[in-house]
């Protein structure tokens, strides 16, 4: 049951993908160009001996995949259960909590997915990427929207405001994209920012993404870094569910 609730949002989703198929593309082609070559053309020597579009690149598709999968997975959760009221719907159906929540988490996974594969499809065309290990990237990209998403289901389920929305992404969201590792190395950052850097999700998804396009190391243990990442998605997911289950079983 949990592939027919995916079914149905991907039957809504084919309603509306004409509105995002271009701004898929046209985004990361833009970000490229404004901050891999424009930015990059002061950035004498790059950063650690490569490019800094090579290097930025990876950094701006976790970063990519973080703000879809957030996106997906805010104000449309609050709208199902406060406005549209899609959630009591599906709910008063043969359909269990699992089903519910599984089958919206796989559609924004998919939408993360095609986020990813767009960006990764427009560095291969600015010769970005230097190693078959980016095909890893996917199914990373794949973690790290799970990651955020389950978390952000869990906390939209649980406010009746879009006003608490709007504080997530100003004071959470824009933060941890600036300071995460995308734009320039965390180690530069004084000790405090930088400890808070490594506590965010996406600085794990940059570090695993720029070692798998690059061709490198990860600064860190990659075991380490895909379990925490895991424990963001399994904690988020639990939180959810019971939020889910609390709000639509009577």
């Amino acid at each position: 049951m949990t592939a027919a609730v995916f079914e149905y949002h991907l039957v809504a989703y084919r309603r509306v993908w004409r509105g995002s198929a271009l701004s898929t593309f046209v985004l990361p082609l833009l970000t490229v160009l404004g901050f891999g070559l424009g930015v990059g053309e002061y950035v004498d020597g790059g950063v650690a001996g490569v490019p800094y579009l090579d290097w930025i690149v990876p950094g701006l598709i976790a970063s990519t995949v973080m703000q879809v999968a957030l996106f997906d997975s805010t104000w449309p959760v609050l709208s199902g259960f406060n406005w549209v009221r899609t959630y009591e719907g599906q709910a008063a159906a043969p359909l269990r909590i699992d089903d519910i929540l599984g089958g919206n988490l796989l559609f924004v996974l998919f939408r993360a997915l095609i986020g990813a594969v767009a960006f990764l499809l427009v560095a291969a065309a600015f010769g970005a990427l230097h190693s078959w290990w980016t095909l890893a990237v996917l199914p990373l990209s794949l973690l790290l929207a799970l990651a955020f998403a389950a978390p952000a289901f869990a906390y939209s389920s649980t406010i009746t405001s879009d006003s608490y929305l709007a504080l997530l992404f100003r004071f959470a969201v824009i933060p941890m994209s600036l300071f995460s590792g995308v734009f320039f190395p965390v180690e530069s950052l004084p000790v405090g920012l930088r400890w808070l850097a490594y506590a965010s999700p996406l600085w794990h998804g940059v570090d695993l993404s720029r070692a798998a396009t690059l061709g490198v190391p990860a600064d860190w243990s990659v075991p380490g870094h895909l379990v925490y990442l895991a424990l963001w998605a399994a904690g988020g997911y639990a939180i959810a569910r019971d939020r889910f289950k609390k709000r639509l079983v009577v």
